[in-house]
């Protein structure tokens, strides 16, 4: 096992309770009787594609999507046991199974860690329920509160929360609220995201149109206006306002009080928007942002494999009708990335993480000299207070952080 090569597996659940009015992931409510079909055929995928990774060890297996806690535990029981006879999986290895708080329950939880799931990832983005009725989620704080306290009580010693700040009408007061009430639960590892408009949502016809006519087109700006609209998590016969968004200056006091509160309660911030007690950071993500190798199985979900990336096929009528036993028959959108292309994810990626991105790695994965490379791009940076070098490693400082996505642009190869 040791001579195998490391893969990571990552398989998408795209079925919810209820779209939120943020989320422009691949995901949607169907009827029951579909799960079973999708299993059906998701475990069809798993051994057609298997068969080309026998020369592999999985090191982490993700299952996110969607909500995959909305299945029936007897459909994720049958899942894993497919998974653990069809690859070698690391005895060590870190699984993960998302989890809203509105569909755990104890009988979920007992199966999940008797298939071998020894992490949750549950999605509370709020602590404050009028916030996550804006959201369209369906739960509350205490249904989040029950979900947990029964994730402890099944065995569960890494338990990830994620939370969404920026919210519409959340200040900084709301915000600590809702950290100071995880905080207390002492969760092993916490993400903490700011919102994003994203094209599609209902978010965005009520903040993103707004402010397309005030940013050039940019949806996410932050200065849009309150607005009456029905959005998901709410009686359909009822309308609700909206707030604005905080503005830059507020998402800004946000961002710099979460890490300032995690770090007093033993929180280490170990990539931009994510924090762990030492020895539980996500290392499914690490090896997102460290180029490991990943298979996506199931609908829309996306692979890294040997320097090429591809998507499986997106609509779900087409995706049940494939003949999946055939490796690669769901495979969409297939590209090889270059050698400038590998470097600019390398840095993009790496740039992520509190320990920046290191010269001799660079050097050992594309025989390049990452100093010369980015030579230009290094002095720019350094002079202007946004990295730090500290031979080999290169990172960005808090300043750099702050202008991340800027920084990041200037690693782009002509």
């Amino acid at each position: 096992m040791m001579n195998k090569r490391q893969l990571e597996l990552y398989i998408h659940i795209p079925f919810c309770a209820r779209k939120c009015a943020y989320c422009d992931f691949l995901s949607f409510a169907v009827p029951e009787h579909t799960y079973r079909n999708y299993m059906d055929k998701l475990i069809e995928e798993i051994y057609g594609q298997s068969a080309c990774f026998q020369d592999s060890c999985v090191t982490s297996i993700f299952l996110g999507g969607g909500t995959p806690s909305i299945l029936p535990p007897e459909l994720v029981e049958e899942l894993f046991a497919v998974l653990y006879n069809c690859f070698t999986v690391a005895e060590d290895a870190e699984v993960t199974i998302e989890a809203n708080p509105g569909t755990l329950t104890m009988e979920k939880l007992e199966v999940y860690k008797e298939s071998g799931i020894n992490r949750l990832s549950l999605g509370l983005q709020s602590a404050d329920d009028q916030e996550l009725r804006m959201l369209g989620r369906i739960h509350t704080f205490d249904d989040f509160l029950k979900s947990y306290q029964r994730a402890r009580q099944a065995g569960f010693a890494n338990i990830s929360v994620d939370l969404m700040s920026a919210l519409p009408g959340q200040d900084a007061y709301s915000w600590k609220n809702t950290l100071r009430k995880v905080m207390m639960l002492k969760p092993e590892h916490i993400s903490a995201y700011s919102l994003i408009i994203e094209e599609g949502t209902p978010f965005y016809e009520r903040y993103g149109r707004a402010d397309a006519s005030l940013d050039g087109g940019m949806a996410g700006n932050k200065r849009a206006v309150p607005v009456k609209s029905v959005l998901p998590g709410n009686s359909w016969n009822n309308y609700m306002e909206l707030p604005p968004l905080p503005d830059e200056d507020m998402d800004r006091e946000i961002y710099h009080m979460t890490k300032g509160l995690l770090a007093s309660q033993g929180y280490e911030r170990y990539e931009i928007s994510n924090y762990a007690r030492p020895g539980y950071e996500c290392r499914h993500n690490i090896g997102y942002w460290t180029g490991v190798d990943y298979l996506g199985l199931g609908l829309g979900a996306s692979s890294y494999i040997s320097g090429y990336r591809y998507r499986n096929e997106a609509d779900l009528h087409r995706y049940l009708s494939l003949d999946l036993q055939k490796a690669g028959a769901a495979a969409r959108d297939i590209q090889g990335l270059t050698l400038e292309e590998k470097m600019e994810e390398f840095m993009f990626l790496g740039l992520r993480m509190m320990q920046g991105v290191s010269g001799n790695e660079f050097l050992g994965r594309f025989g390049r000299n990452m100093w010369k490379v980015y030579d230009l791009a290094f002095r720019k940076l350094q002079g202007q207070g946004l990295i730090e070098v500290e031979m080999p490693w290169v990172r960005l400082t808090a300043r750099g952080i702050d202008v991340s996505n800027r920084v990041f642009h200037e690693f782009l190869l002509e």
